[in-house]
């Protein structure tokens, strides 16, 4: 006598039975498997995506396996319409439920790794806010697909938030719009808490970013507030991140210096910078003939990002170059101006005979 059962005979439901449990198994190991080697890789790797792919991993629960195993195991089987649309709605909301698992938790992992890093709380702050947006968005938009698989119609649902999502950005731009450069600012970093940077004509120390506003502390000791959109619309100077500095100055001798000294002033220069560690000399010329000075310009690199080293170093540098300008006998230029007084006693207005001009120093 043959066994049916549901209209289907026994050879129907082991086929499909061993199909379920073959491919239950089968997740189950290569998930099994992925899991064990990709964790090994994560200890030796100093990446943090292996680490995310490995929680991801560690959240696949059985039941998504088993509800795939049913439903491939289910094909073999006749059964009518109404329960095989039953069998996939089940293994679609599985399968969107677990998707919505793996999201979470790569987010959640993600923000476990950026608050363990060290940083200012108020950008950890911003961060938390808006990993909840994120996770906020996976979820809902699981919830939407998992009504949608059951035959629920969404469309109205979705054209409601839709139509609401507009009213409230219209109404909320600026301040969305900053809540999306916070993010901006805080995945692409273009500055950091402690750095001093240059925006248009303002200067300054970051000593908060948030959600809307980045804050600066100028020189003065004022507080400076920029929006955080208006602030990425400008062009930042973040002098925290120069590897060494350019400095570019002019020494102006006086005219009626000799040739010879002239000539010497470059080399003289080369060898006073040249003696320090912490500089790299580029070059010094004589490039200009100035209104009341012969002009030199001098180049060189300062191998440290440091203000005050700078300072200091610039400092030495000239106080060297002073010394050897003394020893040397060149004078240094400064202002003058030629008046010429026409003579009173002329009638043409011829200049005097003992002097033909005076000069004015400023």
């Amino acid at each position: 006598m043959e066994f049916v059962l549901q209209n289907n005979d026994l050879e129907n439901w082991t086929v499909a039975l061993g199909i379920c449990i073959g491919t239950t198994a089968a997740l189950y190991f290569i998930r099994m498997i992925f899991l064990r080697r990709l964790s090994c890789v994560s200890r030796r790797t100093v990446t943090r995506i292996d680490d995310l792919v490995v929680k991801m991993l560690g959240r696949t629960y059985l039941v998504f396996q088993v509800a795939i195993g049913v439903y491939l195991g289910s094909i073999f089987l006749v059964m009518p319409d109404s329960w095989r649309l039953v069998v996939s709605r089940i293994a679609v909301a599985s399968l969107v439920l677990q998707l919505g698992i793996w999201g979470d938790t790569a987010l959640r992992g993600w923000r476990s790794q950026l608050l363990a890093t060290p940083g200012d709380g108020a950008r950890k702050a911003s961060s938390t806010v808006l990993f909840f947006m994120l996770r906020l968005v996976v979820w809902t938009v699981a919830f939407l697909m998992m009504l949608d698989n059951f035959g629920f119609n969404i469309t109205t649902l979705v054209a409601s938030l839709g139509i609401g999502g507009i009213a409230v950005a219209l109404a909320t731009q600026n301040i969305l719009g900053d809540l999306f450069a916070s993010l901006s600012i805080m995945l692409d970093k273009p500055f950091e808490i402690g750095d001093f940077i240059i925006v248009g004509d303002a200067l300054g120390a970051v000593e908060y970013i948030g959600l809307k506003t980045t804050r600066l502390r100028g020189l003065g000791g004022e507080q400076i507030v920029f929006s955080n959109g208006e602030l990425l619309r400008s062009r930042i100077h973040n002098h925290k991140r120069m590897a060494s500095r350019r400095v570019a100055f002019v020494l102006r001798v006086a005219y009626g210096t000799g040739e010879a000294e002239l000539t010497r002033i470059p080399a003289l220069i080369r060898e006073i910078v040249s003696a320090r560690s912490d500089v790299d000399f580029e070059r010094a010329h004589f490039f200009r003939y100035g209104d009341w000075s012969l002009d030199f310009e001098v180049v060189y690199h300062f191998k440290s990002p440091d203000y005050v080293l700078h300072m200091d170093a610039q400092q030495a540098i000239l106080l060297q170059i002073y010394r050897a300008f003394q020893r040397e006998c060149i004078q240094f230029a400064h202002p003058l101006s030629v008046v010429r007084v026409a003579n009173p006693h002329d009638p043409a207005g011829g200049w005097p005979p003992a002097t033909a001009a005076s000069y004015v120093r400023h």
